[in-house]
């Protein structure tokens, strides 16, 4: 689906600047929100709706097609994972950048201007992701530092030096009302420039489902592109969460691609080379 702002209809070519890329999974609840709230969110600038499902038992794609008619909708036969569908939608993106965007968030007013204006003005930028709320207004802590088995670890811990720990990954303390360069923000909402993903490739679609956003913005970095948070645009995030039982095929697919993520990487306890190597 084509989008433009008043007075560019006539633009040669149609051309693109922002590719929205939602996957959908069981989403019923949600997208129809989600994709109601694009209009207000993104007005300044020309863009496209692809939608990739990954095999949604429910009405998912059928309130995709009454919702926005023209969206560009794939249906997947079964769930590919989340980084071989993303990589479904980004192989068809026409855009100068590309928008990773949960199906369960609600994009504000002017949010998407935002990061596309920003990211226009400072073309060092390869990602750019925005401030994340509840829908009590409540700060989601969605940028944060490379992870560790010892954050991971402390996670599941009680203990004083176990919530410091996290704290200090997540960046609890920081202000996050200012913009900043971050190691890594979450995949919930990322704006990536297709020029740097051209250059350091898609998302790892090694990662079925886990740490395919925080593989994404380390390759950034090696590369010698920014990642930023920007909080002055604001998108609120449901969060739907996941089956956490080990139980949970999930889970343990969760848990092998932390395990590639660290052997690709290099590393396991320490995040202390990577700033030599890549910032």
């Amino acid at each position: 689906m084509y989008r433009t702002s008043p007075g560019t209809a006539d633009k040669q070519d149609r051309q693109v600047t922002v590719s929205i890329i939602i996957l959908t999974w069981n989403s019923e609840q949600h997208i129809g929100v989600c994709l109601a709230s694009l209009d207000q969110g993104l007005k300044a600038y020309s863009s496209e709706i692809i939608v990739i499902d990954n095999g949604s038992s429910d009405r998912t794609c059928s309130i995709v097609r009454e919702a926005q008619p023209g969206v560009r909708l794939v249906s997947n036969p079964e769930n590919r994972g989340v980084a071989p569908a993303r990589n479904q939608g980004i192989r068809l993106a026409q855009g100068k950048y590309i928008l990773i965007l949960d199906d369960d968030t609600v994009v504000q007013p002017g949010a998407l201007d935002c990061l596309t204006r920003y990211m226009e003005e400072h073309p060092e930028t390869g990602l750019c992701g925005p401030r994340l709320t509840g829908a009590d207004g409540e700060l989601q802590l969605s940028c944060r530092r490379f992870p560790t088995l010892t954050d991971k670890v402390a996670r599941r811990l009680p203990g004083v030096l176990s919530r410091k720990v996290t704290r200090e990954t997540e960046m609890a303390d920081w202000d996050h009302r200012t913009i900043r360069e971050v190691d890594y923000v979450i995949g919930a909402c990322q704006l990536i420039r297709h020029s740097a993903l051209q250059e350091v490739g898609l998302l790892d679609e090694r990662i079925f489902y886990g740490p395919e956003d925080v593989d994404m913005c380390l390759r950034l970095h090696q590369a010698g592109w920014r990642v930023v948070y920007n909080p002055d645009a604001v998108v609120v995030h449901e969060e739907r969460r996941m089956s956490r039982s080990l139980g949970s095929g999930l889970v343990w697919k969760h848990i092998c691609g932390l395990g590639y993520y660290f052997w690709k990487h290099g590393y396991l306890l320490s995040r202390k080379r990577l700033y030599k190597d890549s910032l």
